[in-house]
């Protein structure tokens, strides 16, 4: 490997998520509409003797202490090395800027750069579907980011079909502080019952509106979790209410604990902001970001 190689790796939201039902190897059966957004992690590969990882940035003190291996982006490299066969090294440069354990899917988002970025620059010319299967191995969610824009994906996450990239107005995104998240997920899935589960006619209508480039709105998005979020995260579900008494509806990311509201032109942007803080919360105002965006590669 020569050179080195600058990958983005987006954050998403969930336009939908649905729960079909729990499958028989301990997995729920799910039906998602994605949508990448412009926040996003920087990952730069460059040549090493073995895997390597190095990270920096703003999150970055919610990774200390973790153990190499954990990480995706790790798990990512180990895994193509796997399959190219072949003795490999690369240092990986993560610049970490997704809060971790939000719901925004900041570590799957690593592990699809690091697939795309390695696959780039050993010329392994492994296509999207073979890079997909891939991700699988590593989680539920890296497989959609090796598409990103707009993807509906089923199964347990892996398989992700490429919708045309959404007609969306701004996003206001909110996160609550690194010491109020923790990883919940299973926790949240755990706490679904079977009469939350649905046939996935969300997503089927969500879907439509995108094929259309009819632009989303609010009324059509769906989050099974937002059902249990006053159990498990009540923080969430109390600011998410307060916003909805102002007239804002707010939906979950994932499974949370950040939820996001689009904002209409009209909207009271800064009002928006600081009510936001003042629940207790971190906004930033994202974009969606289109496909061929979200799979940016720079050599340097």
């Amino acid at each position: 490997m020569n050179g080195s190689l600058r990958v983005i790796a987006p954050a998403k939201v969930n336009w939908t998520l649905e729960v079909l039902r729990a499958r028989p190897d301990g997995y729920h059966e799910v039906r998602s509409v994605l949508q990448t957004i412009d926040l996003h992690d920087v990952v730069t590969l460059l040549p090493g003797a073995e895997i390597e990882l190095q990270i920096a940035g703003p999150e970055a003190g919610a990774l200390a202490g973790a153990p190499q291996e954990s990480n995706l982006a790790v798990r990512a490299a180990v895994a193509l090395i796997r399959r190219a066969g072949a003795k490999r090294g690369v240092r990986i440069l993560l610049e970490k800027n997704i809060p971790v354990a939000a719901g925004l899917g900041g570590g799957s988002s690593d592990a699809a750069a690091v697939l795309r970025g390695l696959n780039r620059l050993w010329d392994l010319q492994l296509p999207p579907e073979n890079l997909a299967e891939l991700a699988g191995e590593v989680g539920s969610d890296p497989p959609f980011f090796c598409v990103g824009g707009t993807a509906l994906v089923a199964g347990r996450g892996e398989r992700v079909e490429p919708l045309p990239d959404a007609v969306s107005p701004p996003i206001l995104l909110a996160t609550p502080p690194r010491d109020e998240r923790g990883e919940k997920t299973a926790a949240m899935f755990g706490a679904l019952l079977p009469a939350m589960f649905t046939a996935g006619d969300a997503t089927i209508g969500v879907r439509e509106t995108v094929d259309a480039r009819r632009p989303i709105v609010s009324e059509e998005l769906y989050n099974v979790f937002e059902r249990v979020t006053a159990e498990l995260q009540p923080a969430t579900a109390m600011a998410m209410e307060a916003l909805r008494l102002q007239g804002h509806t707010a939906h979950l990311c994932g499974a949370g604990p950040s939820f996001f509201l689009l904002l209409a032109r009209e909207a009271p942007v800064d009002a928006l902001l600081a009510r936001t803080r003042d629940l207790g919360f971190e906004p930033r105002v994202v974009q969606p970001l289109p496909r061929r965006a979200a799979l940016a590669q720079r050599s340097e």
